[in-house]
């Protein structure tokens, strides 16, 4: 009776594997600096997330502590606002953020100033040190919409089934999954391109 569930397993493992493959460039690359650690890492561990995500909000102690201990891993952020209405305009100010270079900053600033609303988007900007003209002019861009959108068609092309959604090597990891299944996900990733390499 195992061989059932574990046979669907991989089979749903290699889908997975075969969706990722078809947009990996797109989902590997952050927009602008919209990432953290090591820009040539030899693991990249991509999140997906809602500023509105009360499981978002616990990954964050997991992301930072995943930076602070891999000095070869590189973490890409890719807004995925499906939550509310203001949950979009946050992902709009974390993308003008990414493009100040200050996209870290802001995500942290953000999930610490609690559910997104005029205010608590205006207090993270800030705290991050954007350039708020700047960020504005951004954040009423078509640009911005087309990243969100273009953000949300791969969230549906690789089956997310909410926020946060993790993506590292073949793999797809749904929820706050926290800092064990990540690094073993992450090792689980190096311990592959060693044997191949």
């Amino acid at each position: 009776p195992e061989i059932i569930p574990e046979a669907v397993e991989q089979l749903r493992g290699k889908q997975a594997a075969k969706r990722i493959a078809s947009v990996r460039s797109e989902i590997e690359q952050p927009f602008a600096a919209a990432f953290v650690g090591n820009p040539n890492a030899d693991v990249v561990l991509v999140e997906y997330s809602d500023f509105a995500c009360g499981f978002c909000r616990q990954s964050v102690s997991d992301v930072a502590r995943l930076v602070n201990e891999d000095k070869n891993l590189k973490i890409v952020f890719h807004e995925l606002p499906i939550l509310s209405d203001e949950s979009r305009v946050a992902a709009a100010w974390g993308l003008a953020a990414a493009q100040q270079g200050k996209y870290y900053a802001f995500y942290k600033a953000m999930f610490g100033a609690g559910r997104p609303s005029q205010a608590t988007i205006e207090q993270a900007a800030k705290t991050a040190g954007l350039d708020m003209a700047g960020a504005r002019s951004f954040v009423a861009s078509k640009q911005s919409d087309e990243i969100i959108d273009g953000n949300i068609r791969i969230a549906q092309q690789l089956e997310f089934s909410g926020t946060p959604s993790w993506v590292v090597g073949n793999k797809v990891l749904n929820g706050a999954v926290g800092y064990d299944e990540l690094k073993a996900a992450i090792d689980e990733v190096r311990a592959g391109k060693k044997t191949v390499g």
